[in-house]
């Protein structure tokens, strides 16, 4: 469903300085790394990366945005292969420079505000991207990362992405 997709990011803790790793600043400084993730409507993983855990959130969305699908500067490509509709985000994602970044590709940036009272709304579409990072987590190789080269990083993290949507087409 090229309608909508979500973004969002999760923690993974990183033992034994792994490569590309960062201090998280949400947890005392401990190194880790962060899984971006990007959905469609029905929590299909569409792109992921592994980024320093010190990245802001924000910074990988536009790598996962061109992963996801060829970019049609004519705005001809529409349906499966081509861009999504409007992006949903939380508050991690509000930065002015990514929504005009997300407009010049086509896509209408539904990106919750910093400083706004709770209850956008967002939360009714953007579940399906938490569900997902849930499935991910099931994967106890990615909770705890122990490889050393982000390559490995990568490939461990596409596999869980390929093994979700294997069990999801089968399930169908």
């Amino acid at each position: 469903d090229w309608d909508r997709a979500s973004v969002d990011t999760s923690f993974a803790r990183a033992r034994g300085g792994v490569e590309g790793n960062g201090r998280n600043p949400t947890d005392r400084g401990r190194p880790g790394v962060k899984h971006h993730l990007l959905v469609d409507a029905n929590g299909i993983p569409l792109a992921g990366e592994v980024t320093g855990a010190n990245k802001p959130d924000a910074a990988g969305t536009l790598p996962l945005v061109d992963s996801a699908g060829p970019l049609d500067p004519e705005g001809e490509d529409e349906g499966p292969g081509g861009r999504p509709g409007g992006l949903y985000g939380d508050r991690a994602y509000d930065a002015e420079a990514l929504r005009d970044e997300l407009r010049e590709r086509g896509i209408e940036p539904k990106l919750a505000k910093r400083r706004t009272p709770h209850g956008s709304g967002l939360g009714k579409i953007r579940w399906v991207v938490e569900r997902t990072i849930g499935w991910l987590h099931n994967f106890r190789k990615l909770r705890v990362v122990t490889e050393k080269t982000q390559e490995m990083q990568l490939a461990l993290l596409n596999l869980g992405l390929s093994l979700i949507c294997f069990k999801y087409f089968c399930n169908s």
